[in-house]
């Protein structure tokens, strides 16, 4: 029987497009694309009719709802239809467009030639059906933070390249093909998604780097513990601070002392919990950085 898909489509205020982007993620949404519509967007994402029913999209509607109330916003408007499994994968692509995140990066969709003039670093991208496209604060914060750690400029001297990292919950590989376009030596990508891995390492191609540079495996933490070679210079880990609290015991094991660690997925608010339990793991949080509801913490242990 062919697959067929639900495109979501949700106008809202721009105050609203991240936390939307973190409702969706966690609902399994495939491919998320953004589209400016006057003072509103029209965020566009997908969703495999085999993981989701009526029902579901009845309580998505419902928890945006309650998202936007909540920060005292508009609700936003939220509608859906099904369309086939063989124009789901291109359909949302025609609203993504390159984008520049901090002061060296360029994300530049698979399907779209690079800007000539640009003299940034541009990472190719066709995340397919696994997160990490750049849209999301959470992305673009840890692409940020990694220009802070792996620069050969960088203000913080005791930082030399090149370095030994892991990506937790890596997705499409976007934040290790970056690390490896400011010099990285390694980079270890590991996701519980296998479409994840399969993502990281079509990228990893695509932007023709050496494969035995960037080592992606289905699994967590403890899959870490199987195939590193070398011990940990940095971490980056883009997920939710619920799971980046019950990890932390266990990444911690795996770096070296004086190592750093990106922290990011995390709510504001719930900042207070990760910092916590990182300083209980002999983690010191050097800087908070927030973007919206959004914030990102650089550590070093």
């Amino acid at each position: 029987m062919t697959n067929t898909w639900w495109e979501i489509q949700i106008l809202c205020t721009p105050d609203l497009e991240d936390s939307i982007f973190w409702r969706l993620e966690t609902f399994g949404c495939r491919g998320v694309a953004v589209e400016k519509k006057d003072r509103f967007l029209l965020i566009r994402a997908y969703l495999s009719t085999l993981q989701a029913q009526l029902s579901d999209l009845t309580n998505l509607s419902t928890l945006l709802h309650e998202d936007s109330t909540a920060i005292g916003l508009p609700t936003p408007e939220l509608n859906w239809h099904q369309i086939n499994e063989e124009d789901w994968s291109t359909s949302w692509k025609q609203y993504w467009h390159p984008q520049e995140i901090g002061n060296l990066f360029l994300i530049n969709p698979a399907w779209l030639p690079i800007p000539p003039s640009t003299s940034k670093l541009v990472i190719r991208l066709d995340p397919g059906v696994a997160f990490g496209t750049g849209n999301h604060a959470t992305t673009q914060l840890c692409l940020e933070s990694l220009e802070k750690y792996l620069t050969q400029n960088s203000s913080n001297t005791s930082i030399t390249a090149p370095q030994v990292i892991a990506d937790i919950g890596c997705g499409s590989g976007i934040l290790g093909i970056g690390a490896l376009l400011l010099g990285a030596k390694k980079v270890y990508g590991v996701d519980n998604d296998p479409l994840a891995v399969e993502s990281t390492n079509s990228n990893c191609i695509l932007n023709h780097l050496n494969p035995e540079k960037l080592t992606c495996a289905l699994g967590s933490v403890h899959t870490l513990t199987e195939i590193l070679t070398e011990p940990l210079d940095g971490i980056v880990c883009n997920i939710l601070a619920d799971v980046i609290i019950e990890l932390i015991p266990q990444m911690t094991d795996l770096v070296k002392s004086g190592s750093w660690g990106i922290f990011s997925g995390i709510l504001v608010e719930q900042s207070p919990s990760v910092i916590t339990t990182l300083e209980k793991n002999s983690w010191v949080v050097d800087q908070v950085w927030q973007r919206q509801e959004w914030c990102c913490l650089n550590a070093r242990r």
